[in-house]
Formats: structure tokens, sequence, C-alpha cells
């Protein structure tokens, strides 16, 4: 389901670039929120019960983001 994610401490910002190469950046996420989702087993069952609904979005161009934290395969 996620293809990566990265997290800006400064903006409070999590970029995510789905499976599908669409990318999204949630605003106003917590740093614990981010942390926890690094510690998750599943990112995308994290995502879906504690990100998905819970934060405002943006859809943004599509592709990674540059300097990820986290990259999945």
């Amino acid at each position: 389901m996620i293809r990566s994610y990265r997290y800006d401490r400064r903006r409070r910002a999590l970029d995510i670039v789905f499976q599908s190469r669409r990318r999204y950046t949630y605003r106003d996420v917590p740093q614990e929120t981010y942390e926890a989702m690094n510690a998750a087993r599943s990112k995308g069952e994290f995502f879906n019960r504690h990100i998905r609904d819970h934060f405002a979005f943006e859809r943004n161009a599509e592709g990674a983001p540059t300097g990820l934290s986290r990259r999945l395969v």
C-alpha cells in the first residue's frame, strides 16, 4: 500500500507515496504519530487506523519525495 514516506519535524508534515505513485502530504501530524508509524509492523494498517481521515492532507505531484527517511520495498 505505502511505497515510501518521510516526516518533516519543522513543518509537522508527513509525506506518503502510495504504490500507485500518488503522493500526499498530511499536515499537523505529531512527531509521536510518525514514530509510532515507524514502529508499526504494518505501515498500511497503521495509516488506515491513525492517519487516514484524522489529518488534513493535500495531493502532490506523483513520484517519491526526495530525502526519504523511510523507504519500503
